[in-house]
């Protein structure tokens, strides 16, 4: 055996988390009974529609519940599609590992199996066998994924370097190009009134007098919220014209320009907008500061690892697909 083979299967265990256990989840749904068939010959392996449906099957659920007609049968469509390319590919790699003469040791699978009865069954070995039976499966088919499982996970790991540098210009051309991922949402937490300007009724004037009349009262110390309940006009009035925290683009360009500009706990003067008068006030900030190149160097280096590691991957797996003979149905 290999020396690779003990480096090999460490990797595979510990990217092998629960969440690819599929009796743990709804991948085995049986739906209505479909004709089975061939889905796909990767280099003289089949892959077949049941096949496809398992893997499908989780977000198709999901989007039967969202979606209907047309819609619905579109993107089941491109699900499939995505849960086929997802099937060759990993017959790719699986094909590449045998090709390479790599091994799996049966104990890592054993061990697999028995972490998966101990953290999904509570450690009872008898019912995790009947689940296995309920859903048509032998212990030794559930071996066979959970060895494919470990074998994919794994080649993808084997076939990524962790020993990237990333240079700090391409971390800081990264940083000035993408400012706004660091940045903190702005938000402020405002109150309103607002007050009709009633142009059409010939009121205008006894409004905007009314206005003023108000932001005298503000300006002698009477309660924001109170005021608000009396004489706002909008749709908060009931609330003391509290808005809550809300971000940018949520206000009219005009009335957003104030709130965003004021301080905190100061009451604008009469803001004149679309006919109606408008009195505003920040009761608190948050957000808004963007953390400087020295705080998120290390995350953006961590990014970029990713990024890099991820395209090996897909220049590795199109150069799987090249090299083999690949038909659909």
């Amino acid at each position: 055996m290999r020396n690779f083979v003990r480096s090999f299967a460490v990797v595979s265990l510990a990217v092998c988390g629960s969440a690819l256990l599929p009796i743990c989840c709804d991948a085995f749904a049986q739906e209505a009974q479909v004709v089975d068939g061939i889905a796909a010959i990767v280099n003289g392996d089949v892959i077949t529609y049941s096949q496809v449906r398992q893997l499908s099957a989780p977000r198709e659920k999901l989007l039967r519940s969202q979606v209907t007609g047309q819609d619905l049968e579109n993107k089941l469509k491109e699900v499939r599609q995505l849960a086929l390319k997802d099937l060759i590919d990993r017959r790719l790699i699986i094909q590449a590992f045998k090709k390479e003469s790599f091994q799996i040791p049966d104990h890592i699978v054993d061990q697999r199996v028995h972490d998966i009865i101990r953290e999904s069954f509570g450690g009872d070995r008898n019912t995790f066998v009947k689940t296995l039976e309920a859903q048509n499966y032998s212990l030794g088919e559930f071996k066979e994924k959970e060895m494919e499982r470990i074998i994919v996970q794994a080649m993808r790991s084997h076939n990524v370097k962790t020993n990237y540098i990333i240079s700090p210009p391409k971390i800081e051309d990264f940083y000035r190009k993408h400012r706004d991922l660091f940045t903190t949402k702005e938000e402020i937490k405002l109150r309103m009134i607002m007050i009709s300007g009633q142009k059409d009724t010939g009121n205008a004037q006894a409004q905007k007098a009314l206005a003023e009349e108000v932001l005298g009262r503000l300006a002698g110390g009477a309660e924001f919220e109170q005021t608000a309940q009396i004489y706002s006009e909008d749709s908060t009035k009931d609330n003391g014209g509290d808005w809550g925290w809300i971000g940018r683009n949520t206000l009219a360009a005009p009335l957003e320009k104030f709130a965003f500009n004021m301080p905190v706990g100061r009451i604008s003067n009469i803001i004149d907008f679309a006919g109606n008068y408008y009195i505003l006030k920040v009761e608190d900030k948050r957000g808004g500061t963007t953390r400087s190149l020295a705080e998120a160097r290390a995350d953006i280096e961590k990014k970029l690892i990713q990024d890099e590691a991820q395209q090996i991957q897909e220049r590795w797996i199109a150069s799987l697909r090249q090299k083999a003979y690949i038909r659909t149905f």
